[in-house]
């Protein structure tokens, strides 16, 4: 992937964020965050984050900004649900599918670091398959959308609609923060979206295979997440 050319400074993006925050507040529409975005950026120097477990946040962007990057985190541990998704996503909307890769195959960090790191070791296995790699690939964009909701968890209940993200340098932008996981699925449903399958099966949030297990009905919608351990993120909204 070839770097985007970023023409503002830190200080710049970081008093646009400040900007964005105080004029769209805590609960501006989706839609409304996006068309801020859409004013004050550009494309490519803007990519969406998604995990593939729906497709709304992706649809409700390139409606506004087609041709957007959507930045895939290919661990090379998904559910195969969540691969056949991302290819959906990619034949049926406007949007630049970009695989976000490691340095290492799964096979070769085996080689160097034993056999199943995930499961002796989930924090250091998240920080060398997802958080290094998407910072890696955020140093080319300005502004990242994510598609972090505040009822996903109590880690996750202060989440703003845009902010700056000092750790990866560049605008987050979070329009389905005060979205609930009902209103995802109804979304999904009546704009016929692409929809990962493991969502209706028990798996409101969807990871990689051997960190994600059905939740209990009424459960945390994370509590799938690393279960057994007192993990709850993998680094890339801390």
């Amino acid at each position: 992937m070839t770097p985007v050319a970023v023409k503002r400074s830190h200080e710049e993006l970081k008093a646009l964020a400040e900007a964005g925050a105080a004029e769209l507040g805590w609960d501006a529409p989706a839609r409304d965050v996006i068309a801020w975005v859409a004013r004050n950026f550009e494309l490519p120097a803007v990519t969406v984050a998604c995990s593939m477990a729906d497709a709304v946040l992706p649809a409700l962007v390139a409606d506004q900004l087609p041709g957007v990057d959507v930045l895939f985190l290919e661990t090379g541990y998904h559910f195969k649900e969540t691969y056949e998704t991302r290819d959906e996503v990619a034949a049926s909307l406007r949007v630049n599918i970009v695989d976000v890769l490691p340095e290492h195959t799964v096979e070769q960090q085996d080689r160097l670091l034993g056999k199943d790191l995930f499961a002796r070791d989930a924090a250091q296995c998240c920080a060398l398959r997802k958080v290094a790699p998407l910072r890696r690939t955020l140093a080319g964009y300005e502004l990242w959308f994510t598609g972090v909701r505040r009822d996903e968890a109590p880690t996750r209940t202060n989440t703003p609609l845009v902010t700056w993200d000092e750790a990866n340098g560049l605008v987050k932008v979070n329009p389905l923060a005060a979205w609930s996981f009902d209103q995802l699925v109804q979304y999904s449903e009546d704009n016929i979206l692409p929809v990962n399958p493991l969502l209706a099966q028990g798996y409101p949030s969807i990871g990689c295979q051997p960190c994600t297990k059905k939740v209990a009905p009424g459960a945390d919608p994370r509590s799938g997440r690393w279960a057994g351990s007192d993990k709850t993120e993998c680094g890339l909204h801390t």
